[in-house]
């Protein structure tokens, strides 16, 4: 039976093996979460794609654990079917384990790590959950529970994602009974997602929410617009420093030196010389691919002409 929560008394247990109780002893070593976007975008189409009167989903967690088990990387996921009320909650263990039977004959690297779930509160069958995804998370690890508020209830009216691992808690070693610890938690992307990531977020100012895709020389035109702003900023900073306006920053200083350091020095007219040549293949490039596309619309209505 889940805690009484109108006592004031909190009676805590020390870790219990796991040979005595079935329980995972918890890690003491502190470690961090970082997740995918992809998986923040899956949970998010489970959530619109839910049935009528259900108020949250939950799914399972896959991904990558570094060798000393201090990271957690989270790069994929899959719902799993469940129905919970106010009396009890059902979990359809035979869909989460076939789903995960398909996956690892595409991705045998990845392994369970946790589950996930809607909503910005913890209720008392996140408990129960927790204890199945602890038993199919391999030893000596722990599930991690990722929540996401999707109905924006926060103050700062973000997703507010949210990672935590569970201890035991209580005179007895329940299921029910445990507690949950946040850990850190952050969004890691690679160099190739920024692009699509940037163009999603553009959406946002418009009044349809919609967005379509740039040119290349529009996207290359706002890259150079974007790193001259960043030089001005920079040399706007540096300008103050040696007048004395603002105090000098180490940490500052020793970033513009490596990166200062990593550019090739290279004459105004020679690179003005290989930026062109650069620019000129682009537009080669960009001249092919909408000859070619041309040529196919042309062929395919060929085709249905004859």
């Amino acid at each position: 039976m889940p805690i009484d929560a109108a006592t004031s008394a909190l009676n805590l247990s020390f870790p219990p093996t796991a040979a005595a109780t079935g329980f995972v002893i918890p890690q003491s070593r502190s470690f961090t979460v970082s997740v995918n976007p992809v998986v923040l975008f899956s949970i998010l189409d489970h959530y619109l794609r839910r049935q009528e009167k259900q108020h949250r989903v939950i799914g399972t967690l896959l991904g990558v654990r570094s060798e000393d088990g201090s990271e957690v990387e989270v790069r994929n996921c899959f719902p799993v079917p469940h129905d919970e009320s106010q009396n009890q909650v059902a979990v359809d263990m035979e869909y989460h384990s076939n789903m995960f039977e398909l996956h690892k004959k595409v991705n045998s690297k990845e392994v369970i790590v946790g589950w996930y779930a809607t909503g910005a509160n913890l209720n008392q069958w996140n408990a129960l959950i927790q204890d199945f995804y602890s038993k199919e998370v391999l030893p000596p690890f722990q599930a991690i529970h990722l929540t996401m508020d999707t109905d924006l209830k926060n103050e700062e009216k973000l997703l507010g994602v949210k990672t935590y691992v569970s201890a035991p808690i209580g005179t007895s070693a329940k299921p029910e009974n445990c507690l949950f610890l946040p850990v850190p938690c952050d969004i890691k992307y690679f160099d190739a997602e920024r692009s699509g990531l940037d163009l999603l977020a553009s959406a946002k100012d418009q009044p349809d929410r919609s967005t379509t895709l740039i040119s290349d020389m529009d996207n290359l035109e706002k890259t150079i617009l974007a790193v001259q702003e960043m030089l001005d900023r920079i040399s706007d900073y540096v300008n103050k420093v040696l007048n004395g306006t603002i105090p000098e920053n180490n940490n500052i200083g020793r970033f513009l030196m490596d990166t200062i350091s990593v550019v090739p020095k290279i004459e105004k007219l020679e690179f003005e010389k290989m930026f062109n040549s650069h620019l000129q293949d682009l537009l080669m490039v960009v001249y092919l691919a909408n000859m070619t596309r041309t040529q196919l619309a042309i062929a395919e209505r060929l085709q249905l002409l004859i």
